[in-house]
């Protein structure tokens, strides 16, 4: 058996309550994928015409800064089940290159309705704001699930005997980093 082997959990990391929750989050956006799919067939011109307005490349630097912290993340998680320093230095690490992606919605945001586009404007733009910001908000959550985690591993109630906790924030965090990698390429390539 290798390293890598012996240190993989045998059972599914976090809480079940967690998983429950994260499987129907999933559900409620791809019900919402597939409402943009459909919208899409209907009136291809207006979403392309929608993500002409787009701003590719933030939507590219978003994707970095989440991705980056969802490796963050998981290297917290190793170094708690290994009982290694610096776990929470990690998942502050990864709250700062989340940042990028919320700060990088935010300019967006402000950018394009500075340029008169809103959920009224048309079919493109309802799904747009309206799928970027349920993520937006679980961005947040996630954020602030990996401050209660980081102050909770620097106080010690996390120290790698009981991983439920670690595991069940850094699964949802993963989550919601999925759901951009869906989404991204949904709406700035494809649309």
């Amino acid at each position: 058996m290798t390293e890598l082997q012996a240190r993989r959990p045998a059972h599914l990391p976090g809480d079940i309550a967690v998983w429950i929750f994260i499987f129907a989050e999933l559900a409620v956006f791809a019900i919402m994928f597939i409402g943009f799919g459909i919208a899409r067939s209907l009136d291809p011109d207006t979403f392309h015409a929608g993500r002409q307005a787009l701003h590719p490349w933030t939507g590219l630097i978003n994707t970095f800064g989440l991705i980056t912290a969802s490796y963050l993340v998981a290297l917290s998680v190793h170094r708690l089940r290994d009982r290694k320093p610096g776990t929470a230095a990690l998942l502050w690490a990864g709250v700062a290159a989340s940042s990028i992606y919320t700060f990088g919605k935010l300019w967006e945001y402000a950018d394009l309705y500075g340029n008169g586009y809103n959920l009224g404007t048309d079919t493109f733009f309802m799904f747009y704001f309206f799928l970027t910001f349920f993520h937006f908000m679980h961005v947040v959550l996630g954020q602030i699930i990996l401050v209660l985690l980081a102050v909770k591993v620097k106080k010690g109630d996390y120290n790698g005997d009981d991983m439920n906790g670690m595991e069940s924030g850094a699964s949802y965090w993963h989550m919601v980093d999925l759901v951009w990698l869906v989404l991204f390429p949904m709406l700035y390539v494809l649309a």
